[in-house]
């Protein structure tokens, strides 16, 4: 007997899809064949978007920010990327860090392009980051400084690359014929860089017939890199590029010269050392000189931390009052511990007054635009009690000092000192460097410090390590040897973060007495083993993953190194833990006894 078979009428046979579905955010959907790329589909999706769309009607500064990549799928992808499924498209932009960073970083490569056109034989390579002045601070080898004549010369042939929207095109390749193209070229610390590389490929970009090697992604074509400009300082000169929270326009050239007088000398450590790339450090830890470029790292920090010292105690009873700022994981506290040694070393008895002890009560502290409160800004600050009681310090007068409790989000009573002739007072916090801390203090009894990972050891002349990054790599490690937060934590607050240090820190940097560099060369040989366990931890389904999987690719340019070299003083301890500072109280200690004693 046979048995009928009821067939929905919906369900028949097909050939196999020839095309894949692109969905964008806006909820419509492109058809495209299979093998389209991305930057293709977006192109269409731009040309064709629908004129039912609300317009906007105030403009908003990252209008237009150029798209130059994409999130497909929840995965970060370059727009020279073929589809080969159905996805879920997400443009990326400028306006966000992860475009900002692959922006910038086809903007390096435009700019080596246009130069060895223009100048043949010139080697451009990108030495520091300079985030207060929005760009890069370049140097050229095999011709003499560029002259800003020069420069818009370089300039206008990148214009013309840039309007001819030259394709950007990606090679796979092993890592051995990558080696045998560099060292023909004569590319030695590139070669060392790969000699060490754990994986077998590598990826390299072509642009009009120059091949180089970015570490991270690219854009497809030059056509979006519209904004930019070269502005000649001596010894080299500055790629400048837009900020993300306005990706289209150049804002104005403010200069920092302390800052860039920090670049020149890190520059000639880096020759004491003899390491001016990751492929040099490698070779260093791998035919065990790790604690030679330990030590000699700690020698330079503390021959300037001497510097600051002696240059604070050579001023005599005029400064009483050390100020120390600087963005997350700079190393702050370890640096304000050491200089307080130091102080001791010249005759000045350090005393340190809690910043944080004179926030506001909780119901007065402002709340930031998310509702959350902001105890960043600088009016969660009772700055007015803050000044008569450093007067009072400074005058030699009794004090009642106050203490924060976070717990009950109020002030309480603290300690009660007096201050001998002698003592210093020293205070660390966000707005140290900004004189509305202290408006009621004659500046001359102040004297401040900006500390901060300023510099990195690149990858090599083209691929420079983000100092954020570093200082994001001591935080994860830290936060969760101390505070027992996952890395997924502590990305997450990452942005916050580094939204506020640009508001209260950076714009007052130079308003400094002293910079002191907390960067050490060696670093991220030493936070690697530590920190990839934790970047792997990050789960695949989080925001928090791509940033997790960008940082573990270039962590693995680094050869592990073990901790056993760093001395307990360094600040490097202050991330890994043992550090001999951390339980450091001399300085309250020793002044409170003694005050008690002149009393008696």
């Amino acid at each position: 007997m046979t048995h009928t078979v009821a067939v929905d009428a919906r369900i028949r046979l097909s050939l196999p899809r020839t095309n894949v579905l692109a969905t964008f955010p806006d909820g419509r959907i492109f058809e495209a064949p299979i093998g389209t790329l991305i930057a293709d589909v977006v192109r269409a999706q731009e040309a064709l978007a629908p004129s039912a769309l609300p317009v906007q009607s105030t403009p908003s500064p990252t209008d237009g920010a150029p798209i130059v990549a994409v999130m497909a799928n929840g995965r970060l992808r370059e727009l020279s990327t073929p589809l080969t499924e159905d996805a879920e498209i997400v443009p990326v932009t400028t306006a966000e860090s992860d475009g900002v960073r692959i922006y910038r970083r086809s903007l390096s490569f435009l700019l080596m392009t246009a130069a060895a056109e223009v100048f043949p034989g010139v080697v451009v390579s990108i030495e520091h980051s300079a985030s207060s002045v929005g760009g890069y601070f370049c140097e050229v080898q095999g011709h003499d400084p560029f002259t800003q004549a020069e420069l818009q010369r370089i300039e206008a042939r990148m214009r013309e690359i840039v309007a001819a929207d030259a394709p950007i095109v990606k090679t796979p390749m092993s890592v051995a014929e990558a080696m045998v193209l560099f060292r023909e070229r004569g590319e030695v610390e590139r070669v060392r860089l790969m000699a060490h590389r754990a994986k077998e490929t590598v990826v390299l970009h072509t642009l009009r017939g120059r091949q180089n090697y970015f570490q991270g992604y690219m854009v497809s074509s030059t056509g979006c890199l519209k904004y930019f400009a070269l502005h000649a300082l001596l010894p080299g000169f500055l790629l400048r590029f837009p900020h993300q929270s306005r990706p289209t326009a150049i804002g104005p050239f403010t200069p920092y010269p302390r800052l860039f007088s920090v670049f020149e000398e890190v520059g000639h450590l880096l020759n004491r050392l003899g390491i001016r790339s990751v492929g040099e450090l490698n070779d260093a830890v791998s035919t065990g000189r790790l604690p030679e470029v330990s030590l000699v790292g700690e020698a330079l920090h503390e021959a300037r931390i001497a510097q600051i010292a002696s240059d604070i105690a050579a001023q005599g009873d005029r400064v009483k009052l050390v100020l120390i700022a600087g963005p997350s994981s700079s190393g702050k506290t370890t640096f304000s511990k050491r200089l307080a040694v130091q102080l001791l070393a010249n005759g000045r008895r350090p005393f340190p007054v809690g910043l944080d002890d004179y926030f506001v009560d909780r119901d007065k502290t402002p709340r930031d635009a998310n509702g959350q409160y902001d105890y960043e800004c600088l009016e969660a600050v009772d700055v007015a009690l803050f000044n008569e009681h450093l007067l009072s310090l400074m005058a030699g007068r009794t004090t009642d000092l106050p203490h924060y409790v976070f717990k009950t989000g109020r002030r309480e009573t603290g300690i009660t000192v007096t201050l001998s002739r002698d003592n210093i007072i020293i205070v660390e916090g966000i707005h140290g460097l900004n004189p509305a801390l202290v408006p009621s203090l004659p500046p001359e009894r102040i004297y401040r410090v900006y500390v901060s990972a300023l510099t990195q050891l690149n990858l090599d002349r083209h691929n420079r390590v983000s100092t954020t990054d570093c200082r994001l790599i001591r935080r994860i490690v830290r936060d969760a040897a101390t505070r027992g937060y996952t890395a997924t934590q502590t990305l997450r607050r990452w942005d916050s973060v580094t939204r506020g240090e640009k508001q209260h820190i950076f714009p007052f940097q130079e308003n400094s007495d002293a910079i002191f560099n907390s960067a050490l060369a060696h670093e991220l040989a030493i936070l690697r083993p530590l920190a990839e366990p934790l970047l792997l931890q990050v789960r695949h389904e989080t925001p928090e993953y791509i940033e997790a999987n960008r940082l573990l690719s270039f962590l693995q340019w680094f050869v592990p190194g073990s901790p056993d070299p760093v001395p307990d003083n360094s600040i490097l301890r202050e991330f890994i833990g043992g550090s001999i500072m951390e339980n450091l109280r001399l300085w309250r200690e020793h002044t409170l006894q003694r005050a008690a004693a002149e009393e008696e």
